[in-house]
């Protein structure tokens, strides 16, 4: 049945699959289905010119395809990371890197290189050289969930 179908539309089935994939893509985003529609679109237009020389087999539509929608997806890949623009706020989504800088009164002492702060609503798990519980100290580093700190 598919193949009955790929033979009685010929090249308009690689536009009929790209607009498939593309609509897709609009369903579903996630900036994939793009470039592999884009590809099936590219192999539809050669199709158009091609469908009738000896050469243009099913095998070769199927290959150029595959190689098209790969080389489609890196250059997206790489178009896309290249985008990064600078933002007024870098840390935006990495608290504790925003909160170096700051200082705050130790609640729990630090012993044994480890204490506890609060900062704004939360309980911070410090790391530090040894002081007593009310000394006021400056973040100087964020390391996942802890804050490194020293004497402010």
């Amino acid at each position: 049945m598919l193949h009955d179908a790929v033979v009685n539309l010929g090249p308009w089935s690689w536009w009929i699959l790209g607009v498939v994939l593309l609509a897709a893509e609009l369903a579903a985003p996630g900036v994939f289905l793009i470039w592999i529609g884009a590809a099936a679109i590219v192999i539809g237009v050669l199709s158009l010119a091609l469908w009738d020389a000896a050469f243009w087999s099913w095998h070769v539509q199927l290959l150029l395809f595959a190689a098209l929608s790969g080389a489609f997806a890196l250059a997206g890949r790489r178009f896309y990371s290249s985008r990064n623009q600078a933002t007024d706020e870098p840390n935006l989504n990495r608290r504790g890197e925003s909160l170096v800088g700051r200082t705050a009164t130790l609640h729990e002492p630090i012993a044994e290189g480890r204490g506890r702060i609060r900062l704004d609503d939360t309980w911070w798990t410090v790391m530090g050289p040894d002081l007593p519980a009310g000394t006021q100290v400056k973040v100087v580093a964020a390391s996942g969930r802890d804050l490194k700190v020293e004497a402010a």
